[in-house]
């Protein structure tokens, strides 16, 4: 916006005797005098930070900013509380609203945040609700210890625990033959990156759900964690009970390792929300629940990146890798890296090397 032509601005204001048109005249004059190199100046700063030209601009400038600003608002306050020209006052608004989204205003782009996201702001994230994780990772192991006792005392407890349409002939009664069939790999690589979209969108939906549901006082989110967990005990008393334990870790370590994690984060950041609803302590629970709503926010971005890769390494190397010490290999080496990421890599805050 181009600095005004005061003077034209000053002349169009008619007070209605002639004593008010040389008091209001002399008053703005007066004030515009004083202060409209100053908001020149303003104005063409802000203008070329605006055309992303911050790099052409001199250092003094840069310094100078606060200043100008400071007393671009001072003259704001005046012109509000005395009777100068309406132009003028609109004038000093949008000058003052630019130079404040310039000094104060969030100018970090989406490579910046990124970079700042993954290079220690998920991290950080993660462990600061360290507490639900732990809570989430022992309901999810109990879980899975409770499908499999159920099933080893009761077979009919298989197909209440996991749906038809994922047993397939992986069910109590297969040959030990089948079952190992169903470990191999695709036959070819036709159609995967479809079955990997499949993959992501299943997978994504029941970590948000999981996520969601934390609104309940995290409940239902641990509940969900118990019911897939305990599908995936059922399932693994199946393939040990037919010698197939390690054959069948492999199988699911290729992408177990990083889905199951991100499953874990996801449950832990609704109970997150659940929990401190349940115990807000001095904030309302309405204060609480949006506090934590941010936090686990963050995590759940980073979920939504743990599936991608989970949906990849499902329908890439999961069905085209035969070999048991391979796929554990990857698994294991995906698994030692979000260890890694989420516990010991721990950048500087400021996010500086």
């Amino acid at each position: 916006m181009k600095a005004p032509d005061f003077g034209s601005w000053f002349r169009r204001s008619e007070p209605e005797t002639p004593d008010d048109i040389e008091s209001a005249a002399l008053r703005s004059d007066r004030f515009r005098l004083e202060r409209e190199s100053d908001w020149r100046r303003l104005d063409a700063i802000v203008s070329q930070m605006e055309r992303g030209g911050l790099r052409r601009i001199e250092d003094k400038d840069l310094l100078d900013l606060p200043s100008f600003y400071r007393t671009a608002a001072s003259s704001l306050s005046v012109a509000r509380e005395t009777t100068l020209d309406a132009a003028t006052l609109t004038y000093l608004e949008s000058l003052v609203q630019r130079a404040w989204f310039q000094v104060y205003g969030p100018r970090e782009g989406f490579s910046r945040w990124l970079r700042s996201f993954l290079f220690g702001g998920w991290s950080r994230a993660v462990r600061a609700i360290w507490i639900d994780v732990s809570i989430a990772l022992f309901v999810m192991v109990a879980g899975t210890i409770v499908g499999w006792i159920l099933v080893a005392r009761e077979a009919e407890w298989f197909y209440r625990l996991v749906p038809v349409t994922l047993a397939g002939d992986r069910v109590p009664g297969a040959s030990r033959a089948d079952l190992l069939s169903s470990l191999g790999p695709a036959d070819n690589a036709g159609g995967l990156t479809a079955f990997a979209a499949f993959l992501f969108s299943n997978n994504a939906g029941v970590c948000i759900l999981a996520f969601a549901l934390g609104f309940a006082f995290g409940i239902p989110s641990l509940l969900l964690l118990v019911h897939n967990t305990a599908m995936l005990g059922a399932i693994l008393w199946l393939f040990a009970d037919a010698g197939l334990t390690l054959p069948f870790v492999g199988w699911l370590a290729v992408h177990g390792t990083t889905e199951l994690f991100g499953i874990l984060l996801s449950g832990a950041a609704g109970l997150h929300i659940g929990r401190s609803m349940a115990f807000p302590g001095r904030k309302s629970i309405l204060e609480a629940a949006a506090h934590s709503g941010r936090e686990s926010a963050v995590v759940m971005v980073g979920v939504v990146i743990m599936m991608i890769v989970a949906g990849l390494l499902e329908a890439f190397p999961r069905q085209l890798v035969s070999d048991t010490g391979s796929r554990l290999m990857i698994g294991g080496g995906f698994l030692v890296f979000w260890l890694t990421y989420f516990f010991l890599y721990r950048p500087p805050t400021d996010g500086k090397a």
